[in-house]
């Protein structure tokens, strides 16, 4: 995301910043002076507009008020009986497979990202929701079924941003991509109803116009497929006044065919680091209605969707 900078120039912005100050000690002064008094309880703040969340399965994100990483407690289990590198290659090449099995798929994706004012009230949103769908002749593309008006003022989404919401955050390390990345194993542990192989995953080296992940990934130890994924994508980018930074994310996956696991839940609640403030944000991204080109497969309620025209 690519920080909007402070509309106002530097001796206005003293000018704004000596106001502010004053009007907050006429606030304080206001206060009442005993700071332990009860008093009626304020109204809860109004709820985000944000997808609901999805239940605790395995492989999918707990509700947004549960604790902080109760989807990932974990108890280590014993260590693999086979070798580390072979448990990779193997799991790379169901990776592959499962890439070019979901290509074959159409779905819902829904896509909501919030800035956050100092309370964690929303003041700043951006939604798309899209439909992945195919052409009458087999060619698969996006359409936009809904985007309202975005209210974002303090950031802004850049090439990189919608880049990433394709290939980073929904990662598949297929054996292709393995040359690009160092992938170092942690633990062998018990993830929901799952055991997982638990491995740390960065790149190698940073080339030029290229998004990687970076961060942990969790891959299901019977069918050998990422469950979960936990990190960012990278590089940030800061040069020439340009500052583009992104934020941290968990992505949740569920069996949906055959032992294919499909990443279906995206979240973020993270605070952008900028050169002139941080911006606290939140992200929401919803994969639903999985159905394979011609064909209904499980996954959220069937929808019957509009032959696409062609382009």
């Amino acid at each position: 995301m690519a920080n909007i900078p402070f509309p106002f120039a530097a001796n206005d912005r003293r000018r704004f910043l000596i106001i502010l100050l004053a009007c907050l000690a006429v606030a304080c002064v206001s206060l009442p002076a005993a700071s332990g008094q009860q008093g009626p309880a304020g109204a809860p703040p109004p709820a985000a507009k944000m997808p609901a969340d999805s239940q605790s399965k395995p492989g999918t994100a707990p509700p947004q008020n549960a604790p902080a990483g109760a989807a990932s407690q974990s108890s280590s289990l014993a260590p693999p009986t086979m070798p580390v590198d072979e448990i990779i290659q193997k799991f790379a090449a169901q990776e592959a497979e499962f890439k070019a099995e979901r290509d074959n798929f159409t779905y819902t994706q829904t896509f909501t990202i919030q800035t956050l004012d100092a309370s964690g009230r929303p003041d700043g949103e951006y939604t798309m929701t899209s439909d992945i769908v195919f052409t009458t002749s087999g060619k698969r593309y996006e359409k936009v079924t809904s985007a309202p008006a975005p209210t974002l003022e303090r950031i802004s989404l850049s090439q990189q941003d919608l880049d990433d919401l394709e290939h980073v955050q929904p990662f598949v390390l297929t054996t292709t991509e393995l040359p690009k990345y160092d992938i170092k194993y942690v633990d062998h542990v018990q993830l929901d109803e799952l055991t997982a192989y638990v491995f740390d995953v960065a790149p190698k080296t940073i080339e030029k116009k290229q998004r990687y992940f970076q961060g942990r990934i969790w891959v299901e130890d019977k069918d050998l497929e990422i469950v979960k994924t936990d990190g960012k994508a990278v590089p940030d980018i800061k040069k020439g006044g340009e500052e583009n930074v992104f934020p941290r994310f968990e992505t949740f996956r569920e069996n949906v065919e055959g032992h294919f696991w499909f990443p279906t839940y995206t979240r973020s609640n993270d605070v952008l680091h900028f050169s002139n403030g941080d911006i606290p944000i939140r992200m929401i991204v919803k994969y639903e209605n999985y159905k394979r080109f011609g064909v209904t497969v499980k996954i959220g309620a069937p929808v019957k969707s509009a032959e696409p025209g062609k382009k």
